[in-house]
């Protein structure tokens, strides 16, 4: 799970590194910070989207990105990437086909002060997500989530919802 104690880094408005604190803190004072979200497709074009564990200290059981992690202090966005597939969705990154960076966000109340590297990659499963940090893993076509953003906007992560109406696929 995610210790409160855990450690990020801290960046400017530039997202430079400018010192480290534990989540509890950087969470408690809104300091800008860094995180990767990955958009999973499956060969059908479908996107995997999670649900929040119930026990997440924000936006438990919403829907977001297939994998979304912070980048722990000392560690650089690619490095995070790739440590968080198997954290989270239980396949090695290595086996996620056409990965690829597509694009950055700076920081701001939808991505709760993170600057996010968004990253897309295909995998049609199976997955082995890890319940203390994954309710439920499901894939949506674009459509369905489109619909649903307007249906039910709050069954969605904020920053879900800010990156799926900023995409450039």
């Amino acid at each position: 799970m995610n210790p409160p104690d855990e450690k990020f880094d801290i960046v400017d408005a530039q997202d430079r590194v400018i010192g480290s604190a534990p989540r509890s803190q950087v969470h408690a004072q809104g300091l800008f910070h860094r995180a990767v979200h990955l958009w999973l497709f499956h060969p059908d074009g479908r996107l995997l989207l999670q649900k929040r564990s119930l026990s997440k200290d924000r936006e438990p059981g919403r829907w977001t990105s297939s994998v979304s992690g912070h980048v722990n202090a000392g560690e650089e966005y690619d490095v995070a990437m790739n440590r968080e597939i198997p954290e989270e969705i239980g396949v090695p990154s290595a086996t996620c086909q056409d990965f690829s960076k597509i694009k950055y966000f700076h920081a701001c109340s939808e991505t709760d002060q993170e600057f996010v590297w968004l990253y897309r990659a295909t995998h049609p499963g199976p997955f082995q997500p890890d319940p203390s940090e994954v309710a439920g893993l499901e894939w949506f076509t674009p459509s369905q989530i489109d619909n649903l953003l307007v249906a039910q906007p709050d069954a969605f992560s904020s920053c879900l919802a800010m990156l799926w109406r900023s995409r450039i696929l």
